[in-house]
């Protein structure tokens, strides 16, 4: 137990640099979606998109789910403290596909392929926000 608290930090910290990529990589497809005609602007743009997604999201992820469950491993017993965390879970689970989502966006629009338009992405960059926003009450105020 005496690394629980340790592994739960990691997982703090690695949550909010996930958030981090979560939160603006959809905001440089906005960008690359209502500039796209400026050819240099979009290139820099998805050297940026590249970055951001493979240099600091995928780490993140990994750590974020590792030391999850790292946690869940230390003490099963949280399992059995309520609904709470089946909830968490859920949420996480479509964080994570909402994760692999941005990476096939970032692909058609490296491949100049994307149809969705920066409206599109201006919508679609609201949910990792209620995403946090139900882990982080599921996480707090444990409602059930």
């Amino acid at each position: 137990m005496e690394y629980f608290n340790w592994i739960l930090a990691l997982h703090i910290a690695s949550f909010i640099s996930w958030m981090a990529m979560l939160f603006y990589l959809p905001r440089l497809f906005i960008y690359h979606q209502e500039h796209k005609d400026n050819k240099e602007f979009v290139k820099v743009v998805k050297i940026q998109e590249l970055k951001l997604y493979k240099i600091i999201g995928v780490p993140a992820f990994w750590a974020t789910l590792l030391s999850g469950i790292g946690m869940i491993l230390l003490k099963p017993e949280l399992f059995s403290s309520g609904g709470w965390l089946h909830a968490k879970l859920f949420f996480v689970s479509l964080l994570i596909a909402y994760h692999f989502s941005l990476n096939y966006f970032r692909k058609k629009l490296a491949d100049d392929k994307c149809t969705k338009s920066g409206k599109f992405f201006r919508v679609y960059n609201e949910i990792p926000t209620l995403l946090m926003i139900g882990i982080i009450i599921m996480v707090i105020i444990k409602p059930f």
